[in-house]
């Protein structure tokens, strides 16, 4: 097990060190800051001491390496908007950021996992063919279309729950509505699937012929050995519960993560948007990686592989 987990450790430092050089690059490429920041009229004598300024005359292996050297240290520069470091402008968001997402999460696991649960014990029953209705539907809708619906109905038509900004319990209702249930669909079907394919199992029928209680069979046993591919998606799901923060926090006017990188990218806010996506990837990686460490403990056969 020892082996297995310091193997998965390596796995997501190289993992991680791969995005921080690709966003890196890909943002040196894609556009000169001087070009953006700098007001139309600025000669090129202006942009020149820009960039000195900024270090952008330098070649750009020694650029990767002073900030390689910065990420290690946690230093993510100034920001070119704001002028603030980027660290402080984070640690102003990453709280909102963390409470939608835990929101979120919370609303996902409970729609997904007992609605997979049921579907699959009452396969083909009514139940069954609502869930099934209501993860195709959740698949296709965009999560900016659901968040737009849920302000309409519930903030501007029947005006019971606030619509944007972050203050009580009130405010967090829409957004992590928003936000799980978008992905609860998946986690559905995931859940659903394994079920079916575990009752469908011989030692379910034998329980079954032994009189065992349905209780003891569904969750006891059945439950626990379905419970593995569920539990590497919704870990997974963490990852993609903070990239579809960035669209809901936008619609509902969320002080969080999600909603600061958008405006960063708008405005080539270059420090601000390495540094969040840097983090993004941070948290993505330790999610999968508290996944596999679970899935290798609860099944000693993956650590085999």
């Amino acid at each position: 097990m020892r082996d297995y987990v310091i193997k998965k450790i390596f796995l997501a430092v190289l993992i991680i060190l791969g995005v921080i050089t690709g966003t890196f690059l890909l943002l040196h490429l894609s556009a000169d800051p001087a070009a953006i920041l700098l007001p139309p009229e600025a000669d090129a004598k202006d942009i020149e001491e820009f960039r000195e300024a900024m270090g952008l005359n330098e070649p750009i292996i020694l650029q990767l390496v002073r900030f390689l050297w910065q990420v290690a240290k946690f230093d993510f520069g100034v920001s070119y908007i704001n002028k603030l470091p980027v660290v402080s402008l984070i640690g102003e968001r990453i709280t909102a950021s963390i409470e939608l997402t835990f929101a979120g999460f919370l609303v996902y696991l409970c729609l997904s996992i007992p609605l997979g649960i049921i579907s699959a014990i009452k396969r083909f029953s009514l139940i069954d063919n609502i869930a099934t209705f209501f993860a195709l539907v959740g698949q296709a809708m965009p999560i900016y279309w659901l968040g737009i619906m849920l302000i309409i109905l519930f903030g501007v038509k029947l005006q019971i729950l606030p619509i944007s900004g972050r203050g009580d319990l009130a405010h967090l209702i829409l957004p992590s509505v928003a936000l799980g249930t978008y992905l609860a669909p998946i986690g559905m079907r995931l859940t659903r699937s394994a079920m079916i394919d575990v009752l469908t199992q011989d030692y379910i029928r034998t329980a079954k012929a032994k009189g065992l209680s349905n209780t003891a069979m569904y969750f006891k046993h059945a439950g626990k050995n379905a419970v593995l591919p569920v539990i590497a998606v919704v870990f997974v799901q963490i990852g993609v519960l903070l990239s579809g923060a960035v669209v809901t926090e936008t619609v509902f006017a969320w002080p969080g993560l999600g909603r600061l990188a958008a405006t960063a990218i708008l405005a080539g806010d270059y420090p601000l948007v390495r540094a969040v996506v840097i983090l993004f990837t941070i948290f993505v990686v330790t999610a999968n990686l508290i996944a596999d460490i679970i899935i290798a403990y609860l099944d000693p056969r993956i650590r085999l592989k």
